[in-house]
């Protein structure tokens, strides 16, 4: 388990300003007692660490006081802008859940940007949301607890679940979302299997994945008009709510081109609180949906989970 130390905590009690070093902070489901950027909502607490403000330091050819970049909480041992929202940092009863990664730069209104002509803060200085509370001081060790994406593919295919030819689509699945995650700093684990275009195989095979909290389960094969097609008919009775724009807007888009496109009868939305999204069985229209379900994964998540970021 990665770890990693606090060296400064500070407050100020006025936004705009420089924070001070204090011996102590309490952390509530406000944020820090006394500190001006405390409150309900996701950016509670602001955290920078030692390395990122080296950086500064040597362009200024000066050294910067803890709480200069008007962080909360300065630490050692990690890199803090690799990690992602969701991700959790535990130190004995305290937990802190990252929420934001980075923010808007002040421009000329940042003092530090008058004196550097770049801060640090905006690209790498992160904010988090107290979990669960308590005193914190210098010293204290966190482990660091990234946000394990568990994702569930399941291949509809009577032909491949008997083993008459290899399964294309569900290995590609695999890839592209496995690309994309990593390109956002996430960890993830991914379980996949091949199943025979049966309902009641589907409906079990959904219903464990739910109950195994998977955040994102993906179907590929059976969303069109054949008569062994029954994905979309086994899943939509079963979601809480439908997404409807994502895949109204891959049949449009790219039924402008192909009017086979517009046959798909595919659907996404959400079961408790996993992802449910179902593609067609072919690579190549894996590829399409996913080019346009992707980008909006991470934000999807986090509304799941009750982080609205808007």
């Amino acid at each position: 388990m990665k770890t990693f130390k606090v060296t400064s905590v500070n407050i100020s009690e006025k936004k705009g300003t420089g924070k001070e070093p204090v011996k102590q902070v309490e952390l509530s489901d406000i944020g820090i007692a006394n500190d001006a950027h405390s409150g309900k909502w996701h950016r509670q607490v602001s955290m920078l660490s030692e390395a990122s403000i080296a950086k500064s330091e040597e362009l200024a050819g000066r050294k910067f006081a803890p709480g200069e970049f008007a962080e909360n909480i300065t630490t050692s041992g990690i890199t803090l802008y690799k990690t992602a929202p969701l991700d959790r940092f535990i130190s004995g009863d305290i937990e802190l859940m990252v929420t934001q990664i980075g923010k808007k730069c002040h421009g000329d209104g940042c003092a530090i940007f008058q004196e550097v002509g770049k801060c640090v803060m905006p690209k790498e200085g992160i904010f988090v949301k107290v979990i669960k509370g308590g005193s914190l001081t210098a010293n204290t060790t966190f482990e660091y607890h990234p946000k394990v994406l568990k994702i569930r593919i399941i291949t509809l295919s009577d032909r491949a679940s008997k083993g008459e030819y290899k399964d294309l689509s569900g290995p590609f699945v695999k890839k592209i979302t496995e690309e994309f995650l990593e390109s956002k700093n996430r960890h993830f684990e991914f379980t996949t299997n091949i199943i025979p275009d049966d309902s009641v195989l589907l409906t079990e095979e959904i219903n464990k994945a739910v109950s195994d909290n998977f955040d994102i389960i993906i179907t590929t094969g059976g969303t069109g008009i054949g008569k062994r097609d029954i994905t979309p008919d086994v899943v939509k009775p079963m979601l809480d709510k439908e997404i409807t724009g994502i895949m109204e807007l891959i049949r449009v888009k790219y039924g402008m081109k192909k009017p086979n496109a517009l046959i798909s009868r595919a659907v996404a939305g959400t079961i408790n609180n996993s992802l449910v999204y179902t593609l067609p069985g072919s690579v190549k229209a894996v590829k399409e949906y996913l080019a346009e379900i992707l980008p909006t994964i991470e934000h999807s998540i986090y509304m799941m989970c009750g982080l609205d970021l808007h």
